[in-house]
């Protein structure tokens, strides 16, 4: 066990905008909400999965929808807490052992620090994903057969109701709905768990990796080339792609923001193109007409300059980035995992392959 103190927050809120692909909101609302709820709380335990109970019981809190809209659709903050109770009073449980995100991403992985820090809860170092994914059924959890339901869902203006479904896409559709009617991003309690069930489906020790990566990105004494060898050797990952961007298309629909980025290359990619789609999160990643990366591999946008994560809600012309492309977690490799969030389930008419097997493959193509 330890504490998260305010720098702690600082480095997550990056690391976690980093691992968030593009989307799991704006990393800078999510770490205001949580600097504030340490200031007035105190700071946040964190528990490893290895100091949990099989017994214990914990619940999530997320938020849903499309992110660019909570940058004008701010929250009040009171309503990450009363999701979590209202959860809590439903399932009949007085005791709540703690709480831990559902994926990883700038508000969704503070959500549960504030939740933690106004309840005096632990955060536990493990969550759902291991990135961000747009719809409610691509997590772990769903993988092993664990329902989503019930679920409450509230927004910001005091509307909160349960919803309990015959399966998990059943759970996405309904609240998708209500999301959508909520004015596209609404806050969420779901997939309640048990120790033991963290322990078995969960993507452990998310909000160290986190923490590792911010602390990276966010030092003053490293330059650009140092930071970035240092975040591609503790992710495992690969520079796809120096570029500009030169043209967004976006639009927000169905509670999604749903695009695709055209990037001209400079530096080390000058003369090459790349394109990315994107659903939230980054899906597919096109380098020269060839694919170079797709979910559930991880498609990275950093600053050219800075490594600062680049958002889909903060995409604009001009901008110079690294497009960076890292292994998903294994159990996204198995058939199930590529069934829920494979490049086919986005409507891309790609069957999966493993980001280090299209590497060598755009490498072999250029020798």
């Amino acid at each position: 066990m330890r504490y998260l103190d305010k720098q702690a927050i600082e480095n997550i809120a990056v690391g976690a905008a980093f691992l968030g692909t593009g989307g799991g909101g704006d990393p800078y609302i999510g770490k205001l909400m949580a600097l504030s709820a340490i200031e007035k709380n105190g700071p946040v335990k964190l528990y490893s999965v290895d100091e949990i109970e099989d017994e214990d019981f914990l619940i999530p809190s997320a938020m849903m929808g499309a992110p660019s809209v909570m940058v004008e659709k701010f929250p009040n903050g009171d309503e990450f807490v009363k999701v979590f109770q209202k959860l809590a009073k439903y399932l009949g449980r007085e005791k709540i052992t703690g709480t831990f995100p559902m994926e990883a991403g700038g508000v969704n992985s503070m959500i549960p620090i504030v939740v933690a820090a106004q309840l005096n809860l632990p955060l536990i170092d493990c969550d759902g994903m291991g990135r961000a994914f747009p719809e409610l059924q691509m997590v772990t959890f769903n993988l092993d057969g664990i329902s989503a339901t019930p679920i409450a869902i509230a927004d910001e203006k005091g509307n909160i109701g349960i919803f309990e479904t015959i399966d998990n896409k059943w759970t996405e559709r309904l609240a998708r709905t209500a999301t959508v009617e909520m004015g596209a991003s609404a806050l969420v309690s779901l997939y309640s768990t048990t120790g033991a069930q963290i322990k078995k489906s969960g993507v452990h020790n998310i909000v160290t990796l986190s923490e590792q990566i911010g602390e990276i990105i966010s030092s003053k004494n490293r330059d650009a080339k140092d930071k970035l060898e240092q975040l591609l050797s503790l992710t495992s990952g690969y520079e796809l792609f120096q570029g500009k961007i030169t043209n967004v298309i976006r639009e927000t629909k169905g509670g999604f923001n749903f695009g695709k980025m055209n990037l001209e290359g400079i530096e080390m990619s000058k003369d090459e193109q790349m394109k990315v789609h994107f659903q939230n999160e980054n899906l597919l990643a096109e380098k020269n007409g060839q694919v170079v990366a797709m979910t559930p591999d991880l498609i990275c946008l950093v600053d050219y300059e800075t490594l600062i994560p680049v958002t889909t809600e903060s995409l604009k012309y001009g901008k110079r980035v690294r497009v960076l492309g890292l292994p998903a977690h294994p159990k996204w490799r198995t058939e199930m995992g590529i069934k829920t969030v494979g490049p086919r389930y986005f409507g891309y008419d790609y069957d999966y392959a493993p980001i280090e097997e299209l590497i060598s493959k755009a490498v072999a193509s250029h020798v």
